[in-house]
C-alpha cells in the first residue's frame, strides 16, 4: 500500500532516499529539429550520484523554505516517489507555478504513483492561485508519454532559466 504525505525539512537528508532507485534506461527521446518535434535514438542511462542527491536535497529544502510543496509517496516504510511545486509565480498572465521535480522509484513505475503525485501537485497549485503548472520535463519518450497523457502540452511561454539549464528537456504546461 502506498501512502502520501508532505515531507518536512528535517527529513530532507540522504538516508530518506535509501530505498529509492532513480535508474532509467533511455533509448529514444524527443528532439526539436528544424522547429518540429521528432523522436530520435538517444540511448543512455539516467542515474544519480551523491552529488546529484546533494543538489536535489538543497533544491527541495529551498522549495519548503519558500512555501512550496514537497509531497512524498511511501511504500513499505521507504520513500518511493515525490513531487515538488515551487511557490513563486512566473510567466505573467499565464500565472505558472513550477512543478520542479516528480520521480518514482524504478521498480514501482507504471503503477499509478506518478499519476497520483501529479494530480495532488495540480490540486495544490490550483488551491494556491495558479492557472497552469509549468514543467521542464525529461525528453525520454516514456516521460513525455506520461506527461502528455495527463493533459500537458507545449508551453506557451518558455522559462529561459529552464531552457538554458536543460536544453534537451521539453517545456510543458498543464492547465489547472
Amino acid at each position: 500500500m502506498v501512502t502520501y504525505r508532505a515531507l518536512q525539512m528535517e527529513e530532507l537528508c540522504r538516508p530518506l532516499w535509501a530505498d529509492f532507485i532513480r535508474r532509467q534506461e533511455v533509448t529514444r527521446c524527443w528532439r526539436r529539429v528544424d522547429g518540429r518535434w521528432t523522436i530520435q535514438d538517444a540511448p543512455f542511462t539516467d542515474d544519480w550520484d551523491e552529488g546529484d542527491y546533494r543538489e536535489l536535497i538543497s533544491l527541495l529544502r529551498h522549495t519548503l523554505q519558500t512555501g512550496g510543496l514537497v509531497l512524498g509517496a511511501f511504500c513499505g516504510g521507504g520513500l518511493k516517489g515525490w513531487v515538488s511545486v515551487e511557490a513563486e509565480f512566473f510567466g505573467g498572465e499565464h500565472r505558472y507555478l513550477d512543478l520542479s521535480t516528480l520521480y518514482v522509484s524504478a521498480e514501482l513505475r507504471g503503477q499509478g504513483i506518478g499519476s497520483e503525485l501529479f494530480a495532488r501537485a495540480k490540486e495544490w497549485a490550483k488551491a494556491h492561485g495558479a492557472r497552469k503548472l509549468y514543467l521542464s520535463a525529461h525528453s525520454a519518450v516514456e516521460s513525455q508519454a506520461f506527461y502528455r497523457g495527463r493533459g500537458c502540452v507545449d508551453a506557451q511561454w518558455l522559462h529561459a532559466g529552464h531552457v538554458a539549464a536543460e536544453p534537451f528537456d521539453c517545456q510543458l504546461e498543464c492547465m489547472l
